[in-house]
């Protein structure tokens, strides 16, 4: 790679793009009742609440660790942003990636601590975790475009993100934790109502299984849904269930 990166581009290149929820949000943020359809074997993972974070490793070795919307530290600074412990919690990490001859970025979340209002979910004492959950290459020639395009690009599906196999593979290699395998499913499995979401949500999945201590809370944030090629993915949190069917329930008092 050039010695001169744009920063502006590799930041829009390599941030995560938005994923749906599993049941499509309408007015208000309520959920309807399309939902969002799957062929071949469902791979489900559990969502943690915490928050978005990124390792962007270059050919050659060099680094950035961003969040979702901004790089935060690179190699060999001496100053960075402390924002929300991710430097902190990820520098290491990214000082012992196996070097790449492509730009590699790497997806955690990072949570616990003071890491948004879930964290009491995760420990009592304070202590700070991580879990990947994706990994994608970029064509360094993407870095080329206006900024405006490469944002299109991404949110465009852009980006080549690791099958399930590989990216149990590549955690493996680099001793990464992965955010917990539920389950393996048909999708014929899955409900398609968002009543029949709610319930099959709060009888397998309401705790979370990355509970750093035992004065976590231990309520799970919810479940990503995504087929083994990675060509599907979705979410389903239980907020949004619960605040659906509140309104639901409400609008139905009043009729």
């Amino acid at each position: 790679m050039s010695d001169s990166i744009d920063l502006a581009a590799l930041n829009s290149a390599t941030k995560y793009p938005s994923i749906p929820t599993y049941h499509v949000l309408g007015e208000r943020g309520a959920l309807t009742e399309d939902a969002t359809p799957f062929v071949g074997d469902v791979v489900l993972t559990e969502k943690v609440d915490g928050t978005n974070a990124r390792i962007i490793q270059l050919p050659g070795g060099d680094w950035f660790i961003g969040s979702r919307e901004e790089l935060l530290a690179a190699r060999g600074d001496r100053v960075t942003n402390p924002a929300l412990g991710i430097v902190g919690a990820l520098r290491t990490v990214a000082e012992g990636l196996s070097v790449r001859d492509s730009i590699s970025v790497f997806y955690l979340e990072v949570y616990g601590a003071k890491v948004g209002a879930a964290a009491k979910q995760y420990t009592g004492t304070g202590q700070v975790g991580y879990r990947l959950f994706d990994v994608a290459t970029v064509p360094v020639e993407v870095l080329g475009r206006p900024v405006e395009r490469i944002s299109a690009w991404r949110e465009g599906g852009g980006q080549s993100f690791l099958a399930e196999e590989a990216l149990t593979t590549a955690a493996g290699m680099e001793g990464l934790p992965l955010t917990p395998r539920l389950d393996v499913i048909a999708p014929g499995s899955l409900p398609t109502s968002v009543e029949g979401m709610s319930d099959w949500l709060n009888a397998s999945w309401l705790q979370t299984q990355v509970a750093l201590d035992g004065r976590a809370t231990g309520r799970a944030e919810g479940v990503v849904l995504r087929t083994a090629d990675r060509s599907v993915i979705a979410k389903a949190r239980f907020e949004d269930y619960a605040r659906t069917l509140k309104r639901r329930a409400q609008t139905a008092r009043t009729r």
